[in-house]
């Protein structure tokens, strides 16, 4: 079964088969030439003798299955060759097999054309849809918050005055397509009481390339192409920013990180500097994208401060693409208690302005009772969807079973890029559609393949 892949249309394999098999007919010919015809002639001749003596009868018959049978063999032949050639070769080049080979080629030939995704967020919300939607296009660009100032990437942020990396390395390892021990390597934590104690070697990695290459962009370049990531990463600005939150009750805190803690209600978040510049790239990116993502994540730590840096939300509000809001199945404490889908809505636009969400994504699969009860405890609980609030606003409500259920509630990320997907598919015009599906169902069939 696993031969059958190098058929799959597009991979451009099965035309070097064909000039090969051709270029055999024609070296048989010239071999015969040389040879004389005679030899040929002689061949046929014991065939006419054996089959005449045998039957007395049904020369031409005979005749011609002997000659299609013999083109089979040949064929059968050329192609073992062939498979043990390529197999030879991959041994040498690509210890993993031909399994990891035929997904390579699939992924410049297929997913490198595939439809240009932008994905705006943070956290591990984004981190999650990333890896679902990487299996149907190669053409993703995440941007990034950079507002993040807990933890590793806080301490970091300090001590090389350099932006967070830890949003950023959970993106390139979500877009990763490497070994998992290089994956774990990358979200290892360092033990200890040491200086190393807490930190995230895959964000040394990045504060290490960013110092060597003096550019963050570079760096994150760089790092992608040790982890063969499929698309790019990008951060929404390169500059040291902070995030600040006015309360309703009119109180100010500052930091990310501190802002949830205070379990208040958010009237507005702000960064500062408030004319923070955007990396270009990015809204190169938004510009030429097919679809534009937002989320999933926390709405005022992780998606809000990408749509505060200058000029993120008016080339979203400019660009031709279908514009997607995902939204989060349960409140979060400390930032939307209380919080309806068309509420998450409403705080996006009081903050950026209309017309940079053209759909919303909504769960419809229920939550369990268990785990309703065991993020009660904790003051989280699902998301009313209230879709007649929402298209009032003049949005559309896309509903699916987006989320897998374990000992939390999280979105799924096949049923999340399946969704995008095929919205992406219904809203683009015909042709596109066409190419698109075409995208989508190579890459189920060879996910069913593997399976």
């Amino acid at each position: 079964m696993h031969f059958l892949k190098w058929m799959y249309p597009g991979i451009k394999v099965k035309r070097w088969l064909l000039l090969f098999s051709l270029g055999v007919i024609v070296a048989s010919m010239g071999i015969a030439i040389v040879f004389n015809y005679k030899y040929a002639g002689n061949l046929e001749e014991a065939i006419f003798r054996m089959v005449y003596l045998t039957t007395g009868k049904y020369y031409y018959a005979v005749t011609t299955i002997v000659g299609v049978s013999v083109i089979a063999s040949g064929l059968v032949v050329m192609t073992l060759a062939t498979r043990q050639i390529i197999a030879s070769v991959i041994s040498v080049l690509i210890p993993e097999g031909s399994d990891r080979l035929i997904e390579l080629i699939f992924q410049k030939r297929k997913l490198n054309r595939g439809p240009a995704v932008t994905v705006i967020g943070g956290g591990t919300g984004l981190s999650v849809l990333l890896r679902g939607i990487k299996s149907v296009t190669g053409n993703i660009t995440a941007i990034v918050t950079v507002a993040d100032d807990g933890g590793s990437s806080g301490r970091l942020r300090e001590d090389f005055d350099m932006i967070p990396p830890g949003d950023l390395r959970n993106c390139l390892v979500a877009l990763a397509d490497t070994e998992p021990l290089m994956e774990k390597l990358f979200q290892h934590r360092f033990g200890g009481n040491g200086d190393l104690a807490g930190h995230n070697f895959g964000n040394l990695f990045i504060a290490a390339m960013t110092e060597v290459l003096g550019d963050v962009e570079k760096a994150l370049k760089e790092s992608s192409k040790v982890l063969a990531v499929r698309g790019r990463v990008l951060p929404a600005s390169i500059q040291k920013v902070r995030l600040w939150a006015r309360m309703t009750d009119g109180s100010v805190v500052e930091g990310e990180s501190n802002i949830p803690l205070t379990q208040k209600r958010i009237d507005r978040v702000y960064l500062q500097p408030e004319d923070t510049m955007p990396v270009e790239s990015a809204l190169e990116a938004i510009r030429d994208a097919d679809a534009v993502i937002l989320g999933p994540g926390s709405l005022y730590t992780s998606i809000l401060p990408n749509l505060l840096v200058q000029g993120v939300a008016e080339t979203l509000r400019q660009s031709q693409a279908v514009k997607i809001y995902i939204c989060n199945v349960m409140t979060q404490p400390g930032e939307t208690d209380g919080y309806s889908a068309s509420d998450h809505i409403q705080a996006i636009v009081d903050h950026v302005g209309p017309g940079i969400i053209d759909y919303v994504v909504v769960n419809t699969h229920h939550v369990t009772m268990n785990l309703q009860e065991k993020y009660a405890s904790q003051g989280a609980y699902p998301v009313e969807v209230d879709v007649d609030a929402i298209e009032a606003m003049g949005i559309k409500v896309f509903k699916a079973d987006v989320i897998s259920e374990t000992n939390w509630v999280r979105h799924d990320p096949l049923k999340l890029s399946r969704t995008i997907v095929s919205m992406i598919y219904k809203l683009k015009t015909n042709s596109e559609r066409m190419r698109l599906l075409d995208y989508y169902l190579i890459g189920e069939s060879i996910k069913n393949l593997k399976k």
